[in-house]
């Protein structure tokens, strides 16, 4: 058991160093993690217009639907 548990953690930490990491190991600081940064901002932006749209578009069907259901 115990055997099989370190053969998968080095097989999980080979895995893990052959991964692109979303920063640079070169840059110091917050510049170090900008691609990451900015990917984050992109997704959480588009969540939010994502989000805008489809309230928008619920409360319009909610009224439509109240309008034309006495």
């Amino acid at each position: 058991m115990i055997g099989r548990t370190k053969r998968f953690l080095g097989e999980v930490k080979g895995e893990l160093e052959k991964a692109s990491w979303p920063w640079d190991s070169k840059e110091k600081g917050v510049k170090r993690y900008k691609e990451l940064i900015d990917s984050t901002t992109v997704v959480v932006v588009a969540i939010v217009l994502l989000s805008g749209y489809i309230a928008f578009w619920d409360i319009v069907m909610v009224n439509l639907v109240k309008f034309l259901v006495p």
